[in-house]
């Protein structure tokens, strides 16, 4: 995997992860505060600026009521399209 294989996938994790956000109507302050996080953190994710940590992934999957393996699987949806 290259360097900007790397890049890719985080951001379309961010993109994944704001998508599930919006659509559970729940703000970046919110999801932060469900899973013990800072705000910017999440607004980080979202824009592709850092990559969660497995622990993370949990914490945002459980927040979104979805199962991180889900998570992870549209991700790698997105990769494909």
């Amino acid at each position: 995997m290259t360097f900007w294989d790397t890049l890719m996938i985080i951001e379309l994790f961010g993109k994944v992860l704001r998508e599930l956000r919006e659509a559970n109507h729940i703000s970046q302050e919110k999801l932060a505060e469900y899973c013990d996080l800072d705000r910017t953190y999440i607004s980080l994710l979202e824009r592709g600026l850092r990559q969660p940590t497995i622990t993370t992934i949990f914490k945002l999957a459980n927040a979104l009521n979805i199962s991180p393996s889900k998570l992870i699987e549209k991700v790698e949806i997105q990769d494909k399209l």
